[in-house]
């Protein structure tokens, strides 16, 4: 592990999944700190750059809406601050939508930290969307946990933010069917839904776009093949433009109307093509199960 001091703030909304992501980096072997109030963020980063102790130069805190509004208005100044003093540093948001986090709560029987005097749950969670705000929008990667298990989400942390490096653009493809919703961490969507789609094949129906029987028929497609060599020349055209701008992960979201056959293949597909040029290229299925992560 190189002597460079590596920082991770961990913030989102409660329930979203902040004390798992906290778990996965001190198993990691960070210093973790929960709750940390943004004001002592200085001088908890001073304390391990100037004394790493046994944990190294590893520090992962997280920071929550009961800060004081003008301690999270002055984060992105102090971030950036971090950045200019070499120090590697990553603002990871955590959220879900609304009805999945008052499920969560409805589960769990615990009560949020904004629901106070007869506060309406519901209303609970807008106003911590408000006030976190600032921290959203300085946001290095957004990961969206309405529909990701504990072990998804550690996968995600573990393979995006720990392993890349602080000159390395993190890219993930990740297909996914319209008809769940598009991801919303996506910072580019594609449509797949015009291509020819092997659901109306009926023996290729219940296979998925990681079966040969699907690549075949796929690659049999001048739609298909078009549509790859289109998507995979702007993202190689602009994926640099995205380092010149220091932005640390960039989200791509392929869809089709299952997220099946059509959005699995053709995640594979571009992400075995920009691997031939970029460090850390991820591959994930949002409607596959257990079978979502590629790395190679």
């Amino acid at each position: 592990m190189s002597e460079e001091m590596r920082l991770i703030i961990v913030s989102g909304l409660s329930g979203s999944g902040k004390s798992i992501a906290l778990h996965v980096l001190e198993d990691l072997g960070y210093y973790c700190v929960d709750n940390l109030p943004a004001a002592l963020l200085k001088s908890a980063v001073d304390e391990i750059t100037s004394d790493a102790g046994p944990h190294g130069k590893l520090l992962a805190v997280a920071i929550d809406a009961r800060n004081r509004q003008r301690d999270l208005q002055a984060l992105p100044r102090l971030i950036q601050e971090f950045r200019e003093q070499k120090i590697h540093t990553d603002v990871l948001f955590l959220q879900a939508s609304d009805n999945i986090l008052l499920q969560r709560y409805a589960e769990t029987r615990r009560r949020h930290p904004l629901a106070e005097h007869g506060t309406a749950l519901r209303a609970a969670i807008a106003k911590e969307r408000e006030i976190l705000s600032e921290v959203i929008n300085s946001a290095d990667l957004i990961i969206d946990t309405s529909r990701t298990s504990i072990y998804e989400l550690a996968d995600a942390i573990r393979e995006r933010v720990d392993r890349r490096s602080s000159d390395t653009l993190s890219v993930l493809i990740e297909s996914f069917g319209f008809k769940n919703g598009i991801p919303a961490d996506a910072d580019f969507v594609f449509d797949m839904r015009c291509l020819p789609n092997p659901y109306w094949t009926v023996e290729l129906r219940g296979l998925t776009g990681l079966d040969t029987e699907v690549t075949t028929f796929l690659d049999n497609q001048e739609s298909f093949v078009a549509m790859h060599a289109d998507i995979l020349a702007f993202l190689e055209r602009w994926i640099p433009e995205y380092r010149t701008a220091h932005r640390s992960f960039l989200t791509v979201a392929i869809g089709c109307t299952g997220g099946q056959h059509r959005s699995v293949y053709m995640t594979e597909k571009l992400a075995t093509s920009l691997r031939a040029q970029h460090e850390l290229v991820l591959a994930r299925h949002n409607e596959l199960g257990n079978r979502r992560v590629s790395k190679s």
